[in-house]
């Protein structure tokens, strides 16, 4: 907002009685500004209605070290958090469990996924959409770097018809072949091993803290504080330690597809 209006951040400081570099640490997230602050700066530029409300509220549930979201059937509020965690994410660690991950699939393989997630025709193709977009960031100029790693039950289970499948084989080892793309499988029949409790993304960036993100049917939540991620961490490690590597885990995928 400051730089839509063209105001400098000195001068805003300097009229609202911040300090300048205060409110360049608010600005790179570094730190937290106070709800009073926040309001200050939405009065200063006139903002309100909807806007003026949704900003407060993000102000004042910053603070909490997790938050959990449960968005409506029609706009989930968990998508637009996932669009804005990868925007500007640098590495993106992959975990899956059942089905292929969002980033990897094909629009068919999507599209056939929500069609039987008891979604209105609407509420799908949104979903679509949004999930479509957030694959622009493993092509993009300055790509992220993904480290997919799936358990072997997603790529026996049959989402769609038998060529949704094969296309969606074909695109998971074009992706592979990226220099910034990583997929690795877990063969199934190894026995326990703690990430068979559930699927999770965690989110690294230059100068930000990382976030973890999980996924659930009806609520997501987003972690951010540092016991989540170590545990989340020593988890992916044990994760990586049991896969196939890159060249093992596209020959097992080349096996699927005959």
């Amino acid at each position: 907002m400051r730089e839509a209006h063209g105001v400098g951040l000195r001068k805003l400081a300097r009229i609202l009685g911040f300090a300048p570099q205060v409110l360049s640490l608010w600005e790179k997230g570094l730190r937290l500004p106070t709800v009073a602050d926040v309001a200050l700066i939405l009065g200063y530029f006139e903002v309100r209605g909807e806007k003026q409300r949704h900003l407060l509220e993000l102000a004042g549930s910053a603070r909490e070290p997790d938050w959990i979201t449960a968005g409506s059937p029609e706009i989930p509020e968990p998508l637009s958090g996932l669009l804005e965690c990868e925007r500007s994410a640098t590495t993106i660690t992959n975990w899956e469990l059942g089905i292929i991950p969002g980033l990897l699939q094909t629009a068919d393989y999507a599209r056939a996924l929500l069609s039987n997630s008891n979604l209105t025709l609407e509420q799908a193709d949104a979903r679509l959409k949004v999930r479509l977009e957030r694959q622009k960031i493993l092509t993009r100029p300055q790509p992220a770097r993904l480290n997919a790693v799936i358990f072997e039950t997603a790529f026996r289970e049959r989402v769609g018809n038998a060529d949704i499948m094969s296309d969606q084989y074909d695109h998971l080892l074009e992706m592979s072949r990226l220099p910034n793309v990583s997929l690795r499988i877990v063969r199934s029949g190894q026995g326990y091993q703690p990430g068979l409790l559930g699927s999770y993304l965690i989110y690294e960036y230059e100068e930000l803290p990382p976030i973890i993100f999980l996924e659930h049917y009806s609520g997501s939540a987003f972690l951010s504080d540092d016991k989540h991620l170590a545990a989340y961490r020593r988890l992916a490690k044990m994760t990586a330690e049991i896969a196939l590597d890159n060249e093992a885990s596209r020959s097992l995928i080349a096996e699927v597809t005959r």
